[in-house]
């Protein structure tokens, strides 16, 4: 049974340990080393996993089977002032995709949008990662706008934003 539970900021180093594992897998083909390496950095740094938790009030979640840790995912409440649930981060391990635990987490995020009241999901998927897109649109998820978003150093993270009603 796959157990999903609020992580915190002594969850940071696992946090850490799964995004080492996945990125590279998810990423690799798509992002030079360099901006995979900088990315990284600017998003899983311990500084930066505590600024998003304590500072941006990104809520994180953990999958894990027993004590397995399988994924992890990061949400916000009224993102931008708005009803809506911004999905920032989710990300299962190689070795557990496709067992169901993505459409899990997102049942999960779903449920704590319609109890908090938000009335979408919203994502970006990079435009080039196709096995995420497809599972989010599987998901009912659907491409609202394209988007280039300069993240520093020259570098731009080249995305789709999806959108789902709940």
């Amino acid at each position: 049974m796959i157990t999903i539970y609020q992580a915190d900021s002594q969850h940071i180093p696992l946090i850490q340990d799964m995004a080492k594992i996945i990125w590279p897998i998810a990423f690799g083909e798509i992002l030079s080393s360099e901006q995979l390496a900088y990315m990284m950095d600017m998003m899983y740094s311990k500084g930066s996993l505590q600024e998003q938790m304590e500072k941006k009030a990104h809520k994180f979640l953990i999958a894990s089977k027993g004590k397995e840790p399988l994924g992890f995912a990061s949400y916000e409440l009224h993102y931008l002032g708005l009803p809506q649930l911004k999905i920032h981060k989710l990300y299962i391990l190689p070795t557990a995709q496709g067992r169901g635990i993505g459409k899990e987490i997102l049942t999960y995020l779903e449920t704590e949008g319609k109890k908090t009241g938000m009335k979408n999901m919203v994502l970006n998927v990079n435009k080039y990662n196709s096995k995420a897109f497809q599972f989010y649109e599987k998901q009912g998820f659907t491409k609202i706008k394209d988007e280039v978003i300069p993240i520093g150093n020259g570098y731009v993270m080249d995305d789709f934003t999806l959108k789902k009603k709940i």
